[in-house]
């Protein structure tokens, strides 16, 4: 069981060395501590019972956009996401991805959010692409130091609730029809 909660300046630390273990792009601690500082409420971690940090999401709202131009969309962008390979596999990166992403949306006021992924990256690309509803906006070529592409996937919060809703819908009728074993289909 794991604790989902914001990030405090004192997890940096933790957070650091659970992406030094499981990513190739690591960060040097002034970019959590430049998000900590910016966007306190778009930083998240899953401790163990031993209040242990077993993985984070680090977000932030773009701001290399002019915010007076009249076709500006605030949006998120998700830096990093990291689970120890000991904990995947139990949901924690999908609580912690739902949970900045309603920070972004509902504190933030951010209409999408983005992230990258490397093409290579079929786990992640499937937790994003099937279980979070992200789509893919663009190919970008040598992102990542190494050379490899990445994709440019966005969520857009108004589209992901009507998926949300019409999946919610559709269980409510199977479970109506089957008089309730439609429980054991959906779950």
């Amino acid at each position: 069981m794991v604790n989902i909660r914001m990030a405090t300046v004192t997890d940096l630390i933790e957070m650091q060395q659970c992406n030094l273990w499981c990513l190739p792009e690591n960060y040097q601690m002034k970019y959590y501590f430049y998000h900590q500082l910016t966007w306190p409420q778009l930083l998240w971690v899953a401790e163990d019972f031993d209040g242990r940090i077993v993985g984070y999401v680090l977000a932030k709202m773009e701001e290399n956009e002019d915010t007076s131009a009249p076709d500006y969309v605030p949006h998120g962008h998700i830096t990093s996401l990291a689970v120890l390979r000991t904990h995947r596999k139990r949901g924690i990166a999908t609580m912690l991805m739902r949970r900045a992403q309603l920070e972004m949306e509902q504190v933030m006021g951010a209409k999408y959010v983005s992230l990258h992924v490397r093409k290579s990256n079929r786990a992640a690309f499937h937790l994003y692409s099937e279980t979070l509803a992200y789509e893919i906006n663009d190919i970008e070529r040598g992102y990542y130091a190494d050379g490899e592409d990445a994709y440019d996937m966005r969520c857009t919060f108004a589209r992901h609730r009507e998926r949300e809703a019409a999946k919610n819908a559709a269980a409510a009728a199977v479970t109506e029809v089957t008089g309730g074993v439609g429980k054991l289909v959906t779950a």
